[in-house]
């Protein structure tokens, strides 16, 4: 897996949910479609009236998911940018190529009055399989996205003692000194966290 297979599993999904925060902080979430994908990129419309809009020009941040049917999520996390006024239309008239039903929504030149590109080209991906066993999870970026760790790991406060191999789910915690997390296949449940007696596992980033 990799950057631009996430991307393309992206495209394959369709309609992915877009999370923004508005003025007053809440969580607003919306479906998007209106998507063209380049190979390290991501180019999306919407008009120019909608709160969407507002918060993405307003902030920028925004995280994107898709589910596959495979039980893959993707999350992309990212700032997206308005496309420079000169590409506008390029973009505008890409994506409507692309999903021939916009034509019946925004006919004619009124995408050109009422519409906006914003894209993204820096970001972390993360990809989730819950459909593997164990489950598989990692982290790329596109551009000069950072990945950002979570989860948990463990010290060398470790007393061997198994507690935390016993409780994982997926045992995921190979024995050693210290035991350790293989990332990869981590729930990020915190199990190990809870019944470690040496308070050897601490939570990243």
């Amino acid at each position: 897996m990799d950057a631009k297979t996430c991307l393309k599993k992206l495209q394959y999904v369709g309609v992915l949910a877009f999370a923004t925060a508005d003025e007053y902080g809440n969580p607003q979430i919306r479906n998007i479609s209106a998507i063209h994908y380049e190979p390290e990129a991501m180019y999306f419309f919407t008009a120019k009236g909608k709160a969407f809009c507002k918060e993405l020009l307003t902030d920028g941040r925004v995280q994107i998911l898709g589910y596959t049917k495979y039980k893959e999520m993707i999350r992309l996390s990212a700032k997206a940018i308005p496309v420079s006024e000169t590409e506008q239309r390029k973009w505008i008239d890409t994506i409507f190529d692309e999903q021939p039903y916009l034509s019946n929504v925004y006919p004619g030149d009124t995408r050109l009055l009422a519409g906006i590109v914003f894209q993204i080209t820096d970001a972390e991906i993360e990809y989730f399989n819950l459909g593997v066993n164990p489950i598989f999870r990692e982290s790329y970026t596109i551009g000069s996205g950072h990945i950002t760790f979570k989860g948990y790991q463990i010290t060398n406060a470790c007393a061997g003692c198994g507690k935390c191999l016993k409780n994982c789910p997926q045992k995921c915690i190979e024995v050693g000194k210290p035991y350790k997390i293989r990332q990869e296949h981590c729930l990020h449940c915190g199990n190990c966290y809870t019944v470690c007696p040496a308070n050897a596992v601490e939570k990243r980033g």
